[in-house]
């Protein structure tokens, strides 16, 4: 009886150390092993443009600024900046696509003000105003479409997800990693809450995808 006793314990230790396991790696707090194109033999995309004349191609030119402005480690704080851009460390989930794009040499504060100007009728706003419109995904998915090129959002086609491509979900959106999954999913680099635990995460497959464009 003892010995049974014994059997059922050590199967109830072995069951809440997977579901802890297996929690870990779900939010993150477990890191997981990142892959990366060459692991699955798939061409990096390159850019043919190079907006700021840097000498780095647009599209490894936003996924480095990506990186680089989320290595900042920008506080979350939602509200209105007088000067477009958040300067004190604070942004949300837009600011990460916006500073990637600004520092490659797009600023997305014009061109996004340009664009609903443009088509007015085809954004859902009452008032314009280019210091917080750029920071709206509402704004960005129909700015995007006009602008940028629209790729698959089947995540069974890993070759068509590039590093540096803009990923939008219901009121949320990203920079595509270069980093993947085991099974080639990329990570998304962005900025969802306070409570986030790094600002690269394996989303992709929790998320609705409404959206994915690349800077064309």
């Amino acid at each position: 009886m003892k010995k049974k006793y014994i059997i059922v314990i050590l199967v109830c230790i072995v069951l809440i150390a997977f579901i802890l396991i297996s929690l870990g790696y779900y939010l993150g707090i477990i890191p997981k092993k990142k892959y990366y194109n060459r692991d699955f033999d798939i061409p990096s995309y390159v850019s043919s443009n190079d907006q700021d004349e840097d000498g780095i191609d647009d599209q490894t030119d936003i996924l480095e600024n990506a990186k680089k402005y989320v290595n900042t480690e920008p506080k979350y704080k939602s509200q209105y900046y007088a000067t477009g851009y958040p300067n004190d460390g604070y942004g949300v989930c837009t600011d990460v696509v916006a500073f990637a794009l600004l520092d490659s040499g797009y600023d997305l504060m014009e061109l996004v003000d340009q664009d609903i100007r443009a088509n007015r009728s085809d954004y859902d706003i009452e008032i314009i105003d280019k210091k917080i419109d750029f920071r709206r995904v509402r704004n960005l998915i129909v700015y995007f479409s006009h602008t940028a090129i629209s790729l698959t959002t089947d995540l069974d086609e890993i070759e068509q997800w590039q590093g540096g491509d803009i990923v939008i979900f219901p009121n949320h959106i990203g920079v595509v990693s270069d980093a993947r999954n085991r099974k080639g999913i990329p990570y998304v680099i962005h900025h969802a809450n306070p409570y986030q635990l790094h600002y690269e995460e394996d989303i992709l497959e929790r998320q609705k995808i409404v959206g994915h464009f690349r800077i064309s």
